[in-house]
């Protein structure tokens, strides 16, 4: 058990440090910032399908079989983290933050962004508690999808207001709630032993969402051919990260 912890709460530390690479936005310039993320987008979308459909739900079939309560909790992650951006205000959005492209108010970013990475941890902690692999692959799909999201977030406060060494600290300190989540994820799975077989599918559902309803969505709006090619070859390769994780096990 102790080795768990160590794991877990290792990959949440790197995932929240994911938070100040922000600062990038301030040496590149906004055309070059877009054309790079559309790429770590494409990426993150290969991630985390290939993390939900070759980790995590075999893991969950393989432990207690296809059942009703597999197919209620994916379908529940998948209706929470629509709530999520439809009550809590808070999008999963990859663009920097432009007169054209506005976002949401930078306290509203913040909260959802800490309710989000709060859930990061109780999925990152569920995954452990499976097995190391499982928790390995799972925190590279979280933090291939961070790395876009958190430059997004970083924008929104600089365009909110926030200084750049406030925009940072404020980013990090919502980041470290995915540490919370860890902790409170292992001190619950430790004694309900269910714990991560309810909430893997609902991570699997979280996932899908996301590269599926906010993820490809915004690869749509690229229409020159070559770079939608590019868009589908860092989609793959994404995926082929995740597959090659199986081989490991």
């Amino acid at each position: 058990m102790l080795n768990i912890w160590l794991y877990a709460l290792s990959s949440v530390l790197a995932v929240s440090l994911v938070s100040i690479i922000g600062i990038v936005t301030v040496a590149l310039k906004e055309y070059k910032l877009k054309k790079i993320l559309i790429f770590f987008v494409s990426f993150s979308a290969g991630g985390l399908l290939g993390g939900a459909f070759l980790h995590m739900l075999p893991e969950v079939i393989e432990s207690v079989g296809y059942s009703l309560s597999l197919v209620l909790g994916l379908i529940g992650g998948l209706l929470l983290f629509f709530v999520i951006e439809k009550y809590i205000q808070w999008r999963h959005c990859h663009e920097p933050t432009s007169s054209s492209h506005p976002h949401h108010l930078g306290l509203m970013n913040l909260v959802g962004d800490a309710f989000h990475n709060f859930l990061d941890g109780l999925i990152i902690a569920a995954a452990y508690l499976v097995s190391p692999s499982l928790g390995l692959a799972t925190t590279l799909a979280i933090i291939f999808h961070e790395i876009p999201q958190e430059i997004a977030d970083f924008g929104v406060l600089l365009h909110a207001g926030y200084k750049k060494s406030r925009a940072i600290f404020l980013n990090l300190i919502s980041a470290l709630l995915a540490v919370a989540g860890t902790i409170i994820g292992l001190l619950i799975g430790s004694g309900i032993e269910s714990f991560s077989a309810l909430i893997i599918p609902v991570a699997a559902g979280g996932f899908i969402y996301i590269a599926t309803a906010d993820l490809i969505p915004e690869l749509h709006k690229e229409t020159k051919m070559s770079r939608s090619l590019w868009q589908l070859v860092f989609i793959i390769a994404g995926v082929a990260v995740m597959y090659f994780l199986t081989l490991m096990e």
